[in-house]
């Protein structure tokens, strides 16, 4: 099929053994790459129950379509298995160059399974899989790892050129269940503990290098999309916002609007905004736009501190749910100590987002007399020590690796928890856009922002946050559109410039496949169903669908907002029913 190798490569880690599997145009006709490919592998190959972090979960790199084209957007790739975070389905994605090395491997999928006696670092290319001892590598950060893998393919593989590598960092090889699968420095794929089960398999990194390329159904018209879309969408005023102030612009918006979680999801305002927001940003850092590789929208703040005790600091950020987490839920005022932070957890291989709400359920359990830690809220010195023994898994640091499940549990605060499905949200509280209540509660992967990114038509406007009935029809397209996206795959802030109809010219042009609305929309159904019946197999109840009480019980000072029961019940019958799911959540057999 065009657009695709029909091929999966399945790796034994194990055995250090390696097979080739042809993957048939009907399978990929039904579920595309990317995610729909995914899910349906995992359902395939994945006993059901098994332990995340055991030999038999399968951990699988995946590609779609668009990948190796010239459509804009289209340099990513998406890790899925079974997460130890949630114990639920596990999708994560990155950016950056790696994805276009996959590709250019000749293989839709990777499909790994087992795990090695001894660390080791795998090369994969067109030709073979290496598996390379990784003693040496093993205890580095991130940053040396990447470093060293590129410096070994270019002495060695000197016909390999360009390569791209994704690595773990110490918390990753500690399995610490909130861990991330790191390429380019500062690209992750940032959520599930996908970096966990890598580390579980005794995998340090793995290096992509090939020159297969596609064939697409027409490449003439993918050129002239892709020349059509950079003379209109470089004066779109979406992308001029994202290439001058980036993600860091939605510290204000959502301060705004009383939705910027603050204090560990008690406040929706933050005081010290002015200090954390994207004018402080430019203000007190050197920041240069910068961009994945195919991308005219470059949203990445390439940021270096101009003074003080991090002065010379170079990250690629922070991003909006970096500064959230540790600026908001932790009362970090200074935007300097949040570009500290994120760089340690990116050496560190460590999510941010759950980083900094365990940070925050931290200090209250210590403000509470729960647990004996010195920390409070506005102590960035502290927020990094206790970065750093959760990546050692030193005292309740290894409480905290378990994840936010476990941990609420241990201290006797599960009613205080904010988390669905053990994953916590985005900054986006749900008491303000009631439509982020139904996305965190109804996302396969637990509170997750992404999934329908349904912020954006609240926040604009397009949607009215407060009307209940009738929003979770309009949240189902968005939610289908954006998950064609992740089976193509797609970055989200092509969200605005993808509309169903250049969804369909791309399908076109890479694939050959001719459908309109409606069949885009059935594809994306069957991806959803897909990772529905694998939650449910690994689980799942209506209740896992629920948001933390607190969202209901606690109004937001602000502005006097919950998000009540009953709303939250509606917008999910009414989800169920879109999806033609019965009453409990589950697709027709």
């Amino acid at each position: 099929m065009h657009g695709f190798f029909n091929m999966v490569l399945r790796v034994n880690v194990t055995q250090e053994s390696y097979e080739l599997q042809m993957v048939s145009d009907d399978t990929l006709q039904t579920h595309m790459g990317g995610k729909g490919l995914a899910a349906h592998l995992l359902l395939r190959h994945n006993p059901p129950g098994v332990d995340p972090l055991s030999a038999d979960n399968h951990l699988i790199f995946a590609t779609g379509p668009v990948s190796g084209s010239p459509v804009w957007g289209s340099c990513r790739h998406g890790i899925f298995t079974k997460s130890p975070q949630t114990g639920f389905f596990s999708e994560s994605y990155s950016g950056g160059k790696a994805a276009e090395r996959m590709a250019a491997t000749g293989f839709d999928a990777v499909v790994i399974h087992g795990a090695a006696q001894r660390p080791v670092w795998l090369e994969i290319c067109e030709e073979a899989v290496y598996f390379h001892p990784a003693d040496d590598l093993w205890g580095k950060d991130t940053y040396r790892t990447e470093d060293d893998v590129k410096a070994w393919i270019k002495t060695n593989r000197p016909q390999a050129g360009a390569c791209g590598v994704v690595v773990i960092g110490p918390a990753g090889e500690k399995q610490v269940s909130f861990a991330v699968v790191e390429n380019d420095y500062w690209r992750s794929a940032g959520r599930t503990g996908v970096g966990a089960v890598m580390g579980s398999k005794n995998i340090k990194a793995i290096a992509f290098w090939g020159k297969r390329k596609k064939t697409f159904a027409d490449p003439g018209a993918l050129k002239q999309f892709a020349r059509n879309l950079a003379a209109t969408g470089k004066d779109d005023a979406g992308v001029q916002a994202y290439k001058t102030k980036g993600t860091p612009m939605l510290v204000d918006i959502m301060n705004n609007v009383g939705g910027f979680p603050t204090r560990y999801w008690q406040k929706g305002k933050f005081e010290g905004a002015d200090k954390i927001n994207a004018g402080a940003l430019h203000s007190r850092c050197e920041v240069k736009p910068n961009a994945c590789l195919k991308c005219f929208m470059a949203c990445g703040r390439l940021s270096t501190v101009k003074t003080g005790r991090h002065q010379g600091l170079t990250v690629e950020g922070p991003e909006y749910e970096t500064i959230y987490a540790f600026g908001g839920l932790c009362e970090l005022d200074s935007i300097e100590e949040i570009i500290y932070l994120n760089d340690l957890c990116d050496r560190l291989g460590i999510d941010t987002i759950t980083a900094g709400n365990l940070a925050g359920l931290t200090i209250e359990a210590v403000r509470q007399g729960r647990i004996d830690y010195a920390i409070d809220y506005g102590q960035a010195e502290a927020v990094a020590r206790l970065i750093e023994d959760i990546a050692a898994r030193n005292g309740i640091g290894d409480t905290l690796a378990r994840g936010i499940c476990f941990t609420a549990v241990e201290w006797g605060m599960a009613d205080q928890a904010i988390h669905v499905k053990g994953l916590e949200p985005a900054g986006y509280d749900p008491r303000v856009l009631k439509g982020m209540g139904l996305a965190y509660g109804s996302s396969d992967r637990g509170a997750c922002h992404l999934r329908a990114t349904f912020y954006k038509p609240e926040l604009a406007g397009m949607v009215d946050s407060e009307t209940i009935p009738g929003k979770a029809a309009i949240f189902t397209e968005w939610e289908d559109r954006l998950t064609l996206f992740d089976t193509f795959i797609l970055c989200r802030f092509y969200r605005d410039l993808y509309q169903w109809e250049q969804l369909a010219e791309i399908l076109r042009g890479t694939t050959g496949l001719d459908l309109d609305t409606d069949g885009m929309r059935a594809i994306a159904a069957a991806v959803s169903d897909d990772a529905r019946r694998f939650n449910l197999r690994e689980g799942l109840t209506p209740e896992d669908d629920q948001l933390p009480p607190r969202f209901h019980k606690e109004a937001l000072p602000e502005t006097g907002k919950v998000i009540t029961e009953d709303q939250m019940k509606m917008m999910l019958s009414e989800y169920y029913q879109a999806r033609g799911w019965n009453e409990n959540g589950e697709p027709p057999a």
